[in-house]
């Protein structure tokens, strides 16, 4: 009984069609600066409007939007009840998911999130601070960073 070959050009054409238009997402709204050393990056100065490296030259501080700080948010909060549900180990796999979604859809910003990984937490705590401590009690992590495996 012979076998049909699945013809994989349509399914690779529409992963790359969504890769392209996740990564040419634009975000809008004040950048806020995320790092420490209090610096502060205006809407003005902000190119792609969805992330920007600021401070003294190559520092690498990750500027992050109001607007896709609050997409993070809105992306954890109805999440939390199943954190609960599933436990820690599949929770922590759903943030993980969710986290690198988040990171591509806002400017292709990935590459700074890998680079540090704390800056999921000061988001977070900067734009909701209650969801983060919720997250990190359903998750059972010291802090969101810890839970990021890419």
């Amino acid at each position: 009984m012979p076998h049909r070959r699945w013809n994989s050009r349509p399914v690779v054409l529409l992963a790359g069609v969504l890769a392209v238009a996740s990564l040419t997402a634009c975000g809008g709204g004040e950048a806020v600066s995320t790092g420490s050393s209090g610096s502060t990056t205006s809407a003005a100065s902000a190119t792609s409007g969805a992330a920007k490296t600021s401070g003294p030259a190559g520092a690498g501080e990750v500027a992050i939007t109001d607007a896709a700080a609050a997409e993070l948010c809105g992306m954890i909060e109805p999440e939390l009840s199943n954190f609960r549900v599933q436990g820690p180990t599949l929770g922590r796999f759903s943030l993980n998911a969710m986290v690198h979604e988040w990171a591509l859809r806002n400017g292709g910003i990935n590459g700074q999130v890998l680079a540090d990984k704390a800056i999921i937490d000061r988001v977070t705590t900067a734009a909701c601070a209650d969801v983060r401590t919720e997250a990190l009690t359903s998750l059972e992590l010291p802090d969101l960073a810890s839970g990021l495996a890419f």
